[in-house]
């Protein structure tokens, strides 16, 4: 990417103008630090958004505020869908500043980059609510613990209509491992708005070298509070490790075994109890096959053509989440006769297929 001058743009781009008004609301005369795309994306270029542009703000503190063009339609209109613009969103991102930077971190600007061409590349969008676990550091070059990244509407920039359709502005909000699993447990507008109030979070702004917003034990108590309340919005997990077998033994019925990897243990055991205690489901749902738990009075089992429903009461419920932990272990259930469930070890691989982690 270059940074170059707001010139290079289409004299007719009423989504980038609309955009623009929004930003001079906000920063009036400010002049952003802006990055345009030299090669479009259609022509082979490697970056899929036509710009980012950021802009300085200093309350209340100190951040870049960055904001993309190219998730909604900025010239012509060319989707059929006349409601919305594009994607119907643009992303921004708030990073805390550094009393010498005159420039933003190129690694955001990457980042950003890489969030389009994930969008691009899959047709799937980002909500006010969603998250995205990263796997790893969100600055590679950094001592970070936020290896995720959660999005909500940016609270400066209400959704606009432009003469292409509406656009709401998501702000992504770099996370932790465990603020992740909170939300998991919860909802990710919940965590957000909690750490916010609390002054931890202020605008949602990402500070690389912060702690864990649950280090702070009342707002670790609220979290916690508000998904006994609410339950958990999770209805899918998606997990790599997912696995059951069926045995037929003669004189002890059917008995089953259910496999998942460590990695997953621990966010199950925080979103089971806030999904089926509530009176709703949860599906486990990997590559290969899918389980799902449904409240119900006593256990059974479902067995289906493309996996199999666990029914467990409250009782069995509230036993497999204390048993869920991120260890390789194999245990049978008080409340569930004919149920084995076992933990394996979860290998994390790196780029090359390293193996650079090992859980459980």
């Amino acid at each position: 990417m270059s940074h170059e001058d707001h010139e290079l743009k289409d004299d007719q781009a009423p989504g980038w103008d609309a955009i623009d008004a929004q930003m001079q609301r906000i920063y009036g005369d400010q002049e952003p630090k802006h990055y345009g795309t030299l090669i479009p994306y259609m022509l082979g270029g490697q970056d899929p958004l036509d710009g980012i542009s950021a802009y300085v703000q200093v309350e209340p503190v100190p951040h870049w505020h960055f904001v993309t063009y190219g998730f909604s339609e900025l010239y012509e209109k060319e989707s059929e869908d006349t409601a919305y613009s594009g994607y119907g969103f643009e992303l921004t991102f708030r990073l805390l500043k550094g009393p010498e930077e005159s420039e933003p971190p190129a690694w955001a600007l990457n980042l950003l980059q890489n969030m389009g061409r994930y969008v691009f590349g899959s047709g799937n969008v980002f909500r006010s609510g969603d998250y995205m676990d990263a796997n790893s550091p969100i600055a590679l070059e950094h001592d970070t613990q936020l290896t995720a990244l959660a999005f909500i509407d940016d609270p400066d920039l209400p959704e606009i209509t432009t003469p292409n359709g509406k656009v709401s502005f998501l702000q992504m909000v770099g996370i932790t491992h465990d603020e992740l699993e909170s939300m998991q447990a919860w909802n990710t507008t919940g965590v957000l708005r909690e750490a916010a109030e609390s002054g931890k979070l202020p605008l949602y702004v990402t500070d690389l070298s912060r702690p864990s917003l649950l280090s702070d034990p009342q707002l670790s108590e609220n979290i916690q509070l508000g998904a006994a309340r609410d339950g958990s919005s999770t209805g899918f997990l998606f997990v790599d490790q997912l696995d059951w077998q069926e045995q037929k033994a003669l004189f002890r019925g059917t008995m089953y075994t259910l496999v998942i990897g460590a990695k997953q243990a621990s966010v199950i055991s925080k979103v089971l109890p806030g999904r089926l205690l509530k009176g709703s489901p949860l599906t486990l749902s990997s590559s290969e096959c899918r389980v799902t738990f449904r409240p119900g009075e006593d256990f059974g089992v479902d067995v289906q053509e493309d996996g199999m429903d666990l029914i467990l009461n409250e009782e069995a419920v509230r036993e497999l989440s204390a048993r869920l932990e991120p260890v390789a272990q194999e245990f049978k259930l008080s409340a569930c006769k004919g149920l084995t469930v076992k933990i394996v070890r979860t290998l994390i691989r790196d780029q090359d297929g390293q193996i650079v982690e090992t859980i459980g």
